[in-house]
């Protein structure tokens, strides 16, 4: 069996995590080591402050460094904030969020348009999140319901989750975005959990998705380059 180069730091969560999810490793066409850091709720992440779990992250990693892989990974955008200390305390590799794509994407992009996030939590997104992966800490960002079907099912890790809700919630995120900036040319999914729904917003809006599926394939391409 074809050894893993990539280990994926995942929250400590029960909520479902559906094909495309990337806690799910059949959303991987390559072998992944999925590791739960404990303690870690996305309550914690997301709402509260991530470095007072540096320690606890930092050992998980290791231990992924122990068992192979040559990058790392997370579960969740907001760890962004510990993007810098993570690598330097890890020494290999290593994607905190899918918020780092913004730099890229926005290179790509005609003049006059720029990229925008949809995020789980609009008011827990700051500027210091953007900045510690060289993205504009103005970014456009556009939140999903905080009692939504999405956002409640994350943050109480509920065994169960309306799928077609949390569906419907993303596309109506990702039409606001755009409609409050027509600019937007792209858009960056910050939740590793909304990945599953990137294509049903990309349909409905008209605009790339990139999530953290996006990110991770491009990572592993160069962990671990194909054979031609």
């Amino acid at each position: 069996m074809e050894q893993a180069t990539l280990g994926l730091l995942v929250l400590d969560t029960s909520f479902p995590r559906p094909h495309g999810d990337v806690g799910n490793s059949a959303t991987w066409d390559f072998p992944v080591i999925l590791r739960e850091v404990g303690g870690a709720s996305a309550r914690k992440v997301i709402l509260e402050d991530p470095r007072v779990l540096f320690e606890d992250f930092v050992m998980v990693g290791r231990s992924l460094i122990a068992d192979g892989c040559t990058g790392l990974a997370t579960s969740c955008g907001f760890l962004s904030l510990m993007q810098s200390d993570l690598k330097e305390a890890l020494g290999v590799p290593f994607a905190s969020s899918p918020l780092m794509q913004l730099p890229w994407i926005e290179a790509l992009l005609p003049r006059g348009q720029l990229a925008g996030v949809l995020t789980i939590s609009e008011n827990s997104l700051s500027g210091a999140h953007l900045r510690a992966v060289g993205a504009r800490p103005d970014t456009d960002i556009r939140g999903l319901p905080q009692n939504g079907s999405f956002a409640t099912a994350i943050f109480e890790d509920s065994s169960e989750m309306d799928f077609d809700s949390c569906g419907r919630e993303m596309v109506d995120a990702g039409m606001n975005l755009i409609s409050a900036k027509p600019s937007i040319g792209a858009i960056v999914l910050e939740c590793t959990n909304m990945a599953p729904y990137a294509a049903e917003v990309s349909k409905s809006t008209g605009r790339p998705v990139y999530s953290i599926v996006s990110f991770l394939n491009w990572f592993q391409s160069g962990l671990t380059p194909p054979r031609f």
